[in-house]
């Protein structure tokens, strides 16, 4: 299977989103919280570093549940410099 390579949209997303992650887990050890989740730290750690900035539902939603957070919480985050900067966009259009 060939991964059709990633915009870099998705890559900031992706960012975005392994930062909250790494803000949410604060002093607690990436192991403690991997295991919480019951996935690797490894899987972790590419996830807050963006190098898997695309991870499967099920691992955010464990994630998730091991920090506290909503669901919609990690989407509103992962996905609000998008909103941000379509609106940007659409108003730079309508001025033009």
């Amino acid at each position: 299977m060939v991964r059709t390579p990633l915009t870099p949209s998705e890559r900031r997303r992706g960012e975005r989103f392994g930062a909250l992650l790494r803000e949410a887990r604060g002093e607690r050890s990436m192991a403690d919280v991997a295991a919480a989740a019951g996935v690797s730290a490894e899987t972790l750690r590419k996830i807050e570093t963006g190098r898997a900035p695309t991870p499967a539902f099920f691992t955010v939603a464990a994630l998730a549940t091991a920090l506290g957070l909503s669901l919609d919480e990690l989407a509103a985050a992962a996905c609000a410099e998008e909103e941000t900067g379509a609106a940007t966009a659409a108003g730079a259009a309508s001025a033009a």
